[in-house]
């Protein structure tokens, strides 16, 4: 079925055009985005159940950009449909104008940006779901994960907790200028199994997680998740602590993408550019990884939670090749950004809502496959460890260096794993020499899109990443 566009915006969107054609009189660019996007996030656990119908995207509202005294400005309500466009008009030209009116008191100065293109095209799109959250049968969703979290309990003998979570919205997103008319509407979906242990006064925990640009269908997919997410809990209560040192290391899937979106996510974030915080932009069409390293990033590359027609500056969305074969090629790019730097923008402009202004920000980032199997990589090494499961990471795009904090490492003797498990593992280091060392990628490769990502301590928004496996040296502490 189609995840069928919104009535509301449909209704909007008149008045909406009429408000541009009166703002046009005063400015040279007028742009709207308008959002609708509806959904729910359940929380299901042995002490607790919790139903809200408020997600990380859910919102509606209307943003108004324009272009004022070479540089732009924004106006945000949530009552447009409550006003006519001549009052809607008003309203904004005069907080506008006070804006304005501000930064000359102050003498603030801003970044000097032209114009945005605003060349007529018309785009529809209502992608493909099996099933809407607006129509999702909540007591069967929560029998589905009240059986999870009673398996879960039932998986391993030192169990105290096992939650269940299952996050569903139906974004819809409307894009108006003079001469632009995009429309979009699309499902995704996200779920999670945790089981928790505890023995003798340590207590661990196994996340598992599925998530994907389709409906509330893909939840039943937790039952087959939770026996590995307790076997890991478990399986953390035995863990020791590892030697601090220099290590051969395989990343499974999960690591790589953390690598990725740490390493190539936030460092070429061509916002960052403008501002020279980024050591990226100094490495373009240079050397930061080995041959076997291609990287990806795009709303298009990757079908998962952040895959989408166009941005929220009305960007086609694309698929962007940041690395091909060890070279820096690109960036991604907002609109401004890209006026800025004189360069195109590459769809990857969003909003945390449409309260919040437009950074650059990721979208799928993904490390290309290779040619390798995984057990013939895991047969290469000497010593060391394979790295599995993500808990947090930062990066450093001044200096390029990588702090991940991952899961377990199960070690690696002779090229056979031995059932010694340590954890937590500390990953850090250089970017180019973490990527410049890699020197096996699997064949096969996987997408995760649980979770999200702030700028800094802030403006979250989801994002998805990943890839196959890695073969390289790392710092390990």
């Amino acid at each position: 079925m189609k995840a069928v566009f919104s009535n509301y915006l449909e209704n909007l969107a008149p008045g909406l055009k009429e408000l541009i054609a009166l703002l046009k009189k005063k400015y040279d660019y007028v742009s709207i985005l308008a959002t609708d996007s509806k959904g729910f996030a359940v929380k299901i656990s042995q002490h607790a159940k919790n139903v809200s119908s408020k997600t990380m995207t859910t919102e509606r509202g209307v943003v108004v950009r324009v272009h004022v005294n070479d540089h732009y400005s924004e106006y945000a309500l949530n009552d447009f449909d409550q006003k006519t466009p001549e009052a809607a008009a008003e309203e904004i030209i005069a907080a506008l104008e006070a804006q304005e009116a501000v930064l000359a008191r102050t003498k603030s100065a801003s970044y000097r940006t032209g114009l945005l293109a605003d060349e007529p095209y018309t785009l529809f799109v209502e992608k493909e779901t099996e099933q809407l959250p607006e129509e999702t049968d909540m007591k069967a969703l929560i029998s589905l994960l009240s059986e999870i979290s009673d398996e879960g309990m039932k998986a391993g003998k030192h169990m105290i907790e096992c939650m269940a979570t299952a996050q569903s919205t139906h974004i819809c997103k409307m894009f108006l200028t003079s001469n632009r008319d995009l429309r979009q509407s699309y499902v995704y979906s996200e779920g999670t199994v945790i089981c928790m242990a505890s023995e003798q006064g340590r207590n661990e925990y196994g996340y598992e997680g599925v998530s994907g640009l389709c409906g509330p269908e893909i939840f039943v997919q937790l039952k087959d998740k939770v026996h590995k997410c307790a076997d890991t809990a478990e399986t953390l209560l035995q863990a020791e602590r590892i030697v601090p040192g220099v290590y051969d290391i395989i990343t499974s899937p999960e690591v790589t993408g953390l690598i990725a979106h740490e390493a190539f996510g936030h460092g070429v974030e061509m916002d960052q550019f403008v501002k020279n915080r980024a050591l990226g932009k100094d490495y373009i069409n240079k050397r930061v990884g080995s041959d076997l390293v291609t990287m990806h990033e795009g709303a298009l590359c990757a079908q998962n939670v952040t895959t989408y027609a166009f941005d929220d500056e009305g960007v086609l969305a694309g698929d962007v090749t940041e690395i091909d074969h060890g070279i820096l090629k690109t960036g991604i790019c907002d609109a401004l950004s890209a006026l800025r730097l004189g360069t195109k923008p590459t769809g990857n402009g969003k909003r945390e809502n449409f309260e919040h202004k437009v950074y650059t920000r990721m979208t799928n980032t993904i490390f290309d496959s290779g040619t390798d199997k995984v057990e013939d990589m895991i047969a290469s090494v000497k010593y060391g460890y394979l790295l599995e499961g993500m808990e947090s990471g930062m990066e450093d795009p001044k200096h390029w260096g990588i702090q991940c904090v991952i899961k377990m490492g199960r070690e690696i003797k002779d090229g056979k794993l031995t059932g010694k498990v340590v954890a937590p593992v500390l990953m850090t280091g250089y970017v180019p020499d973490l990527l410049g060392n890699i020197s096996m990628v699997s064949d096969d490769r996987e997408v995760f899109g649980n979770g999200g990502c702030g700028k800094g301590h802030k403006e979250w928004v989801k994002v998805a990443d990943g890839g196959p496996y890695l073969k390289t040296k790392g710092v390990l502490g």
